[in-house]
C-alpha cells in the first residue's frame, strides 16, 4: 500500500511539473493581432525574425524562448511575434499588403523590418504603436535577451548609451 501511494505521488508530481512546464510559453502573436491588440493597450512589440532552415533560429527556439524568466518578462512587456521571413502568406501592416519580396524568397514585411539587411535570426525591438524599429541580427543566450530586453522596455534606450547601459547591466536571469 506505502508502494502504491508513493508511486501515485510521484506521477502526480511528475505530471504536474510537465503540466506547468509546457504551459509556460511565450504568446506568439500575428501582424494582426498585435495591431488590433495596440489599439486597446499599447505596448512594445518583440518581433523574432526566423527561417525553418536557420540552425540558430531553432537553437534560440529551444533554448532561449524556453527560459521561464525571458517568457514572462516578454509575455508582460511585449507583444511577441515570431514571423517567418519566408512565409508565403501575405501579411496586412498598416493598411498595406506585404507578399514575397522582389528576391521571390523573403516576405517583404521581413525586408522592411530589417531595413534590408536580412539575417536569421533578427530580433526586432519596437516602442509602442511599432515606432523605432530596432533590429539586432544574431542569436541571444538568455543574459543577452535580457539585457536588451530591459533596455527597451525600461526606456532606457531614450536616456542611457546601450554601450555604457551593456557595462553596467547584470545578468540575473538563469
Amino acid at each position: 500500500m506505502k508502494y502504491i501511494i508513493n508511486t501515485s505521488l510521484f506521477l502526480l508530481i511528475t505530471l504536474a511539473s510537465f503540466a506547468q512546464n509546457k504551459a509556460a510559453k511565450i504568446n506568439w502573436l500575428t501582424v494582426e493581432e498585435v495591431q488590433e491588440k495596440m489599439k486597446t493597450e499599447p505596448r512594445k512589440v518583440y518581433v523574432d525574425i526566423y527561417t525553418d532552415w536557420c540552425q540558430w533560429c531553432k537553437v534560440m527556439d529551444k533554448k532561449t524562448f524556453t527560459n521561464k524568466d525571458v517568457i514572462e518578462y516578454l509575455n508582460t512587456h511585449y507583444y511577441c511575434i515570431h514571423l517567418n521571413a519566408e512565409t508565403r502568406k501575405v501579411l496586412t501592416f498598416k493598411d498595406k499588403q506585404y507578399g514575397t519580396s522582389s528576391d521571390g524568397k523573403t516576405n517583404a514585411l521581413a525586408v522592411e523590418w530589417t531595413q534590408g539587411q536580412l539575417g536569421y535570426p533578427t530580433s526586432i525591438f519596437f516602442d509602442e504603436g511599432f515606432v523605432n524599429p530596432m533590429p539586432v541580427p544574431g542569436f541571444f543566450e538568455v543574459g543577452t535577451m535580457e539585457m536588451i530586453a530591459k533596455y527597451i522596455a525600461e526606456n532606457k534606450h531614450k536616456s542611457v548609451n546601450f554601450e555604457k547601459y551593456k557595462a553596467a547591466f547584470k545578468a540575473s536571469w538563469k
